[in-house]
């Protein structure tokens, strides 16, 4: 955990370095139309960007562990108070696009990005496993060139072009699908909170599928071809319990590794399907507060995204003694 947090603010640090070398001004974006050189340093002032970049950074770790003022004015708080905003702990920046604590945006777009990103994944382990199982069972067969071959086709097709595809023919021109919208559960139920996921998350899921059958594929040849699984066909266990138990232990161990990292980077790869689908989630705002050199929002979309890797790779460490009894934790 130590470790990861120091990485987590490795990231953060890396992602100023990179905002502060743009020639770019960030703080022309809030000065206005009538922006004066006066005006123009005075922003800069109050945004924090007139400090060198690692004592910004120090003052943005600090508000994570014990919270922050913006704009950071000793004049201003005495004269004039009330245009102070607090960010209680833990402060990830105050955006001033939005005139609000980046912690509130993260939380208002987050469950959309999630919401994408958890269905996209069910969808292609289920699919990808169980597909890669079958070819592999099926190896040389016409039904694992199929396989196979549609995994081939899928994979090669970008992501927005199948969103485009999908949203096109399904719901626009053959109404097969209603139009995708984002709903949450608390708003319209779980019905419509899956209905809003289904077109989308298929669209992330198709890509990855055609990787997981041949990754799932391979390593379950790959199994099948271990001395302990001769032994235990020489026992007479039924095929079933061998799959099962024996086999598909061995080969899931390198597809969790995959998928850990798959699901801990997918927040950032639903850029693009939000895009298609017109989802506001971090994926879109990411987006916005790059096009406007927003660095607040910036690194606390930064940092969630590399939360969601580490978080995600403890997980699969974890789920590695569970999936194969071979590997043990002292």
């Amino acid at each position: 955990m130590a470790a990861g947090m120091v990485m987590i603010l490795a990231m953060s640090l890396v992602t100023m370095v990179l905002f502060f070398a743009s020639p770019v001004d960030p703080a022309r974006y809030t000065c206005g139309k009538n922006c004066t050189p006066e005006l123009l340093e005075q922003n800069r002032k109050a945004l924090g960007y007139d400090q060198p970049v690692l004592s910004y950074w120090v003052d943005f770790t600090k508000g994570i562990f014990v919270g922050s003022e913006f704009p950071k004015d000793p004049e201003l708080k005495k004269s004039a108070p009330e245009t102070i905003a607090d960010c209680p702990a833990p402060c990830l920046g105050y955006s001033p696009q939005s005139s609000r604590p980046v912690r509130d945006i993260i939380v208002e777009k987050l469950p959309v990005s999630a919401s994408l990103a958890i269905a996209a994944f069910i969808m292609w382990m289920i699919a990808g496993v169980g597909l890669g199982i079958v070819a592999a069972l099926r190896k040389g067969t016409l039904v694992d060139r199929a396989i196979v071959g549609s995994a081939l086709v899928f994979y090669a097709f970008p992501t927005f072009f199948i969103g485009l595809g999908l949203y096109v023919f399904l719901a626009l021109k053959w109404g097969l699908v209603p139009v995708p919208a984002y709903t949450s559960i608390a708003d319209g139920g779980v019905g419509l909170w899956l209905q809003g996921l289904l077109l989308p998350a298929l669209t992330l899921a198709l890509v990855y599928i055609a990787g997981y059958i041949r990754l799932t594929r391979a390593f379950v040849l790959e199994a099948k071809g271990e001395d302990y699984l001769r032994t235990a066909q020489a026992k007479g266990l039924k095929s079933g319990r061998i799959l099962f138990k024996h086999t598909l232990r061995g080969a899931l161990t390198p597809i969790a590794t995959v998928a850990g990292l798959d699901l801990g980077g997918l927040l950032g790869g639903t850029i693009i399907t939000e895009q298609v689908f017109n989802y506001d989630g971090l994926g879109r705002t990411a987006v916005m507060a790059a096009t406007t050199y927003d660095l607040p929002v910036t690194v606390g979309i930064v940092l969630v995204a590399a939360t969601f890797v580490i978080t995600a790779n403890i997980v699969v460490d974890v789920l590695y003694a569970v999936i194969d009894p071979r590997v043990k934790y002292s």
